[in-house]
This record gives C-alpha cells, sequence and structure tokens, in this order.
C-alpha cells in the first residue's frame, strides 16, 4: 500500500460540525421559491490556532453538506449545509487550515442518503424504470414503491452502487471538493458497501489528485481483505479503540497485548486510523471505569503505530454517553463556545496532558510507521517498546495500573526520561500507583 507522505506526520483534530456549532438538529423550513438561511458556524481562525496549539496538523470534519437532520442523510453533497454556512465560509476555512498548515479531511456518506434527496423524490414520482429509479434499490408492491433503507433507518435510503449514475456522481462530489482544497476522504459506512465500487471509482479521482487519501469506516470483519480488494488507503481501527479502554478497565493487558499483535500485522501493509473517540461512541472519559487511566489510553493512541485522531472535546475531559434511542448521539456532539477562553477551566489540564503525549509523537515521528513489541506484561502492568530504524534508539511505554508503585525490569540499560506521570521514577524504572512512563534507551 502507497501512503501520500504528508500523512506520516498528520495528526487529526476530529469535529462533527453541527453539534461543534450548536446547529438546529433539522433543516429549517423553507418557503417555496425561497433560500434557506445561512448561519455561519464552521470552526473559525480562533480554533484553528486551538488545534495547532493542541499539537494537532489535521482537521477531521464531520458531514458538512445539505442534509435533513444530523448531516449522514444527505440532500446535496455538491452544497454546504446552510445551518453551517456557505462556499465562501467553506474556502475560508480551507485557506485558514492550509496557511496554518492543517490538512483538511472531509466526510463523505457515498452509502445512502436522505429521502429528501431530488433524486429519490423524483424516482418516487416517476416510478420503476425511470432513470432517477436506477440511483436505488426500489420494490413495488401493488403500486407501492419501497426503498432499501441503512441498517432499519427508513429516512436513509442505500443507493444502488452497480448504477453507472452513482458510480459517476460520487467520483464527480470527491473531485470537486478536492478541486476546492481538501486533501482526503473518510468515507462513511465503509463497510456497507461492496469494495468493488472503490477500486472503480478512485482511480478516477487519484488521477486528478494523486496525494489524496482516503480512509473507509470499517468497524469489524477482515480488514485487510477489504482494503486490498477496495483500494483504500486506510481504515478505522476500532478492534484497537475497544481493546485499548477495555483492557484497562478490566484490567486485562493481555487483551490489549494480543490486539496489539494483530494491529502489527495490519502495520506491515499500511498505516490505520486510530482513535480513543469518535463521533459515534462513548467519550473515553466516561469509558473509562476510572478516569486516572485516561493517561494510558492516550499514551497508548500516540505511542502506536499508526495515524492518531482526537476527537473535539475529548482534549478538554468532557464526558458523553452515547445511547441506542433517537438524539442518543446529543450527548457525545456537543457544542463548543465561541472562543476556547470561554471553555470551562476545569478542561486544561486534560488539554496540557495531551499536549505533552502529542509531544511524543511530534518528537518521535517515526512512531506512526513502526510494530511496538511488549516486553513486560501482567493483567495490570504493560511495557510496549518500538525502535526508530535509523538510529535503533528504543522508546519504552510503562503502564501500571495497579494502586502500588511498580517496578519494571531494567537491567543495565542506560534510560532517559521522555515523560513521565507525577510520583514516578521511571529512569530506575519505577512507575507510581496508577502511573505511566515513556522512556528513551540507547542503542
Amino acid at each position: 500500500m502507497s501512503t501520500p507522505g504528508w500523512v506520516e506526520s498528520v495528526i487529526w483534530w476530529q469535529v462533527y460540525p453541527l453539534g461543534f456549532g450548536g446547529a438546529e438538529n433539522e433543516a429549517l423550513p423553507v418557503a417555496e421559491g425561497a433560500e434557506a438561511p445561512v448561519h455561519h458556524r464552521l470552526p473559525g481562525p480562533q480554533w484553528l490556532d486551538y488545534l495547532v496549539e493542541l499539537g494537532c496538523n489535521g482537521l477531521a470534519l464531520g458531514p458538512i453538506f445539505a442534509s435533513q437532520s444530523h448531516g449522514y442523510d444527505t440532500v446535496d453533497l455538491l452544497r454546504i449545509d446552510p445551518r453551517l454556512g456557505d462556499d465562501g465560509d467553506f474556502d475560508a476555512l480551507v485557506q485558514g487550515c492550509h496557511e496554518r498548515g492543517i490538512r483538511v479531511l472531509l466526510d463523505g456518506v457515498f452509502n445512502h442518503v436522505g429521502r429528501g434527496h431530488p433524486q429519490f423524490t423524483a424516482a418516487l414520482e416517476q416510478g420503476l424504470g425511470s432513470e432517477p429509479a436506477a440511483w436505488f434499490h426500489l420494490t413495488d408492491t401493488d403500486g407501492v414503491l419501497a426503498a432499501q433503507n441503512f441498517e432499519g433507518e427508513d429516512q436513509l435510503v442505500v443507493l444502488n452502487h452497480q448504477a453507472p449514475a452513482v458510480i459517476a456522481h460520487v467520483t464527480a462530489v470527491m473531485n470537486h471538493w478536492l478541486d476546492r482544497g481538501i486533501d482526503g476522504w473518510r468515507l462513511d459506512a465503509a463497510y456497507a458497501l461492496p469494495p468493488e465500487f472503490w477500486a472503480t471509482v478512485l482511480p478516477a479521482v487519484r488521477e486528478r489528485h494523486p496525494d489524496v487519501w482516503i480512509v473507509g469506516e470499517v468497524i469489524h470483519g477482515p480488514y485487510l481483505e477489504y482494503l486490498e480488494t477496495s483500494t483504500l488507503d486506510s481504515i478505522t481501527e476500532y478492534e484497537l479503540w475497544k481493546a485499548t479502554w477495555s483492557s484497562i478497565n478490566d484490567p486485562n493487558f493481555w487483551e490489549l497485548e494480543h490486539t496489539l499483535g494483530r494491529h502489527n500485522e495490519l502495520l506491515e501493509r499500511f498505516r490505520p486510523l486510530t482513535f480513543i473517540g469518535n463521533h459515534d461512541v462513548t467519550r473515553i472519559a466516561s469509558q473509562l471505569s476510572d478516569v486516572r487511566h485516561l493517561p494510558h489510553a492516550l499514551a497508548v493512541l500516540m505511542f502506536v503505530g499508526g495515524v492518531p485522531s482526537i476527537y473535539y472535546g475529548d482534549e478538554q475531559g468532557f464526558l458523553g454517553v452515547k445511547e441506542q434511542r433517537l438524539g442518543g448521539d446529543d450527548a457525545i456532539r456537543p457544542a463548543f463556545p465561541a472562543t476556547p477562553a470561554d471553555l470551562p477551566a476545569t478542561g486544561w489540564e486534560t488539554y496540557h496532558l495531551h499536549q505533552r503525549m502529542i509531544s511524543i509523537r511530534r518528537r518521535h515521528p517515526w512512531l506512526g510507521g513502526v510494530t511496538s513489541t511488549t516486553g513486560h506484561l501482567t493483567n495490570d502492568q504493560l511495557a510496549l517498546s518500538a525502535a526508530d530504524p535509523d538510529t535503533g534508539t528504543r522508546l519504552v511505554l510503562l503502564l501500571n495500573l495497579a494502586e502500588d508503585e511498580a517496578q519494571f525490569p531494567v537491567g543495565d540499560e542506560s534510560i532517559t526520561v521522555v515523560e513521565q506521570s507525577d510520583g514516578s521514577s521511571a529512569d530506575r524504572g519505577r512507575v507510581a500507583g496508577s502511573g505511566w512512563a515513556v522512556v528513551s534507551v540507547s542503542p
């Protein structure tokens, strides 16, 4: 697999724009013949500076295109949702990002559309056999048309990915926004599409934009098989996400060690998108049974190979539990204030922790592309090691979930502390109770 060079150093700050900007839950009603009022809610310059100060250099945006409600029921993939802004706002955002060295990733919802999509309403009006009907999987029962929906959601109508018109439309949409300056695409629900669809679409996208990075949302299943057939550049590493928090909660670092073995196999082929929080899962500060172990989860994210992503608010220690009900995502997709200065004072300690952890990755960029090996391992203690391929210098991540101080074996090695928790003496292999450390070991 080939990865664009810029991906090797990118760390994303992921934002769900409709929530971030405090947008209405549903598109505002508009009188016939009128245009929807535009609200300017895309992240402004103050948040781009906040992103850079955090240590990130990528802005991964959730859905920004015109939709009926939450952004995933799209009605126009070529228009900015007026609840968020307009073309001028988008161009200003991309320009502001690139002036600061920030890459931009958009969320492409290409598996399904909202029932209000013009092609779908036209299909219902014109019936089976019509040109718009070819875009969808429709059945006619006694004159009533029914459409295939996505995972039981009647408002999400699945596209017919074998239809030439759909293939052409998705290709055109991807190229349109790349032409406008974005750097890559996250493909929503990629796992639900036949991988052959992407293998058909992406050559024309890459021919026009050879430096593009395309990551698919894949939750489970044979990651490598899907990646190779689809020709995507990367996939979302949900397996590592789950193993990180559950091995800390149990505690059972054996689970994480097993998963890292599988993760290393992926790293031999490509760089997965890694995360401990996103717009679809309970926030990490709520997921962990002991918030003192938040640094441990963050340390795993920043230490192991891959392309890391920080979900907006996690860097401030935001809480939020995802619930399986209507509106069950609201708690994990909150509004941000007008400026960083308006954030609660209680979150800045966690922000500074993120800066420290991200700094480790920045000072040792080779971490993103190497595999890790396990040294010391018990239920509640773990030592992970990774080596600089150029110098041979090793970094070792030491994690201790126990209440008591842990003594990690160091032998006669010369150790330099890179970062450590309060109370630790990691240069002598000692890590405080519920503590952590990253040390450097010279060859």
